[in-house]
């Protein structure tokens, strides 16, 4: 059974920094693609950064420069390095993997994990 667990996030004050990471686990037989997204209050889930398929890595507007995404393949771990953090940045972040098993290839998401900032 495959999982992605997430740590990291909480409160940080405007222009901070934080850091959440994302590690799969399971059967996995192949990680096609991995990042993150986010949901605010009444708002859609949108992509924040993502590792595609391809190799390359796509950055969501609103975070270029300031949000860089990381990642340790031997451990199929991610990280997410988020500085000058703005309110508007508070969200639910879910990491969001493509990931192939001996069964199946499907789209996997984390539980979520609470970014909030605020002074």
């Amino acid at each position: 059974q495959v999982q992605l667990v997430e740590s990291g996030g909480g409160l940080v004050q405007p222009g901070g920094s934080l850091r959440v990471s994302c590690a799969a686990s399971g059967r996995i037989r192949e990680l096609r693609a991995m990042g993150w997204y986010r949901q605010a209050p009444g708002k859609e889930r949108e992509l924040v950064a993502t590792f595609t398929t391809g190799g390359s890595t796509n950055y969501a507007d609103s975070v270029k420069g300031r949000f860089t995404l990381s990642r340790d393949t031997a451990k199929n771990t991610v990280h997410l390095q988020m500085n000058s953090l703005k309110p508007e940045d508070t969200a639910v972040y879910y990491c969001n993997a493509i990931i192939v098993t001996i069964a199946s290839a499907r789209e996997y998401w984390g539980q979520g994990t609470q970014v909030t900032v605020s002074s």
